[in-house]
């Protein structure tokens, strides 16, 4: 899966991207039991942001924490079957620590693990233990709500170029800054040792390698 670390030449040139601002908002999740759903996602630690009843009609928002998403799930919403909604992705940028997280919360969630291909439903797709040399899009651990509606958290460190604008640089929390700050740390004692001594502008460096690593630009060395 070495094409997970480079950029697809078909990827949609910056020119021809639209203009008007479309931001995903919600994702609907098919449920069978409303009060069930509730406990599971509230377990979970997400934000519960509306819990909405008229008649016979139910519709409950809950936001992960640092997602500009959100999922809605309640009664009278969809037609989709209970559990079929399969491979939601969450983001994370420590897997190890997500998965310790969720499992600490009651959570029956997978190993780590990565893909052996781009095919993802076969039997043998997956394969046990973080993907070669730990490298960003490619590890992953698996948890299913009590109706079976899959989630897939992946751990992305570094974006590909493209993906976020290299003058905006965000972290969706404290973990998430703390552990960007952990990976330029130790990218930083390396850039030490090849100078052969303390670089005292450490400040700008750990500054610009983490806009470059969030962004997918080259990482200062």
């Amino acid at each position: 899966m070495s094409s997970t670390a480079t950029r697809s030449k078909d990827t949609t040139p910056a020119a021809s991207v639209g203009k008007i601002d479309m931001k995903l908002e919600v994702v609907l999740l098919p449920v069978s039991d409303v009060d069930r759903a509730k406990e599971f996602y509230g377990r979970l630690g997400w934000r519960l942001d509306a819990d909405f009843t008229t008649g016979d009609d139910r519709v409950l928002q809950f936001t992960p924490p640092g997602s500009p998403c959100s999922v809605h799930f309640g009664r009278n919403l969809t037609a989709a079957a209970p559990g079929s909604a399969q491979g939601l992705f969450l983001i994370v940028s420590d897997l190890q620590a997500a998965r310790q997280e969720l499992a600490g919360r009651g959570v029956e969630v997978s190993e780590v693990f990565h893909f052996a291909g781009w095919n993802r439903v076969a039997p043998d797709a997956r394969v046990s233990g973080p993907a070669p040399d730990r490298r960003s899009y490619a590890s992953f651990v698996s948890f299913s709500d009590p109706d079976g509606n899959g989630w897939l958290v992946q751990e992305i460190t570094t974006r590909l170029p493209g993906r976020i604008e290299g003058v905006e640089t965000t972290f969706g929390s404290a973990s998430d800054l703390a552990g960007a700050l952990r990976r330029a740390a130790a990218a930083h004692g390396e850039h030490e040792k090849r100078i052969g001594k303390a670089d005292a502008n450490w400040p700008d460096w750990y500054a610009t390698y983490m806009v470059a690593e969030q962004a997918g630009g080259e990482l200062p060395s």
